[in-house]
């Protein structure tokens, strides 16, 4: 008898390890070959020059920057738009970049993390990454302890910092999937 238990087991294993390799397969085949990546269209909707500000209102949203309901990070003003529907500006903050910045381009949430370290050795929560920069990973996050230092200019980082507010606001509205826009 123990024989044929470890043959029912040694079955059941084989079946589950081929059902979770199909159901692997399938997720990946759905995944858009752009996701994590800058969209190359031949009509980009970002353009690489800075986008137009209304200087009588900086926090204002730039035009050029979108559209629909996406994540705005301009790399010149170190400034955030988070935005629903119909270019509804939710909440906007400035940000603390890291030493690597993202190209301009249309980007999407690859992952998300709720508390980790960061590449700097600080405890961050609240992690939104949506790029890479060669071999680091951009992403928006929290310090857990404020206030937070600048990063070290010889160390390269792609964690783009926010006030602890800031970050559970981004964590609740950028999920896996949600764009974000890259501008000047």
């Amino acid at each position: 008898m123990p024989s044929t238990s470890a043959g029912i087991v040694t079955g059941l294993t084989t079946a589950a390890l081929v059902a979770v390799g199909v159901l692997a397969y399938q997720a990946s085949a759905t995944v858009p070959a752009t996701l994590g990546r800058p969209h190359t269209s031949a009509a980009p909707d970002v353009a690489a020059t800075k986008a137009p500000r209304d200087s009588r209102h900086p926090a204002a949203l730039p035009a050029g920057s979108g559209t629909g309901e996406r994540v705005v990070y301009s790399v010149d003003d170190d400034r955030v738009w988070l935005v629903a529907a119909g270019d509804k500006v939710t909440r906007t903050f400035e940000v603390t970049p890291g030493t690597v910045d993202p190209a301009p381009g249309s980007y999407w949430v690859t992952s998300r993390s709720n508390t980790v370290t960061g590449t700097d050795g600080t405890p961050i929560e609240h992690v939104v990454r949506f790029a890479t920069a060669g071999s680091v990973t951009i992403g928006f996050s929290a310090a857990v302890a404020t206030p937070t230092a600048p990063p070290d200019p010889t160390v390269r980082t792609g964690g783009i910092r926010e006030t602890r507010p800031d970050g559970a606001a981004m964590w609740t509205f950028a999920t896996i999937g949600r764009k974000v826009i890259v501008i000047r």
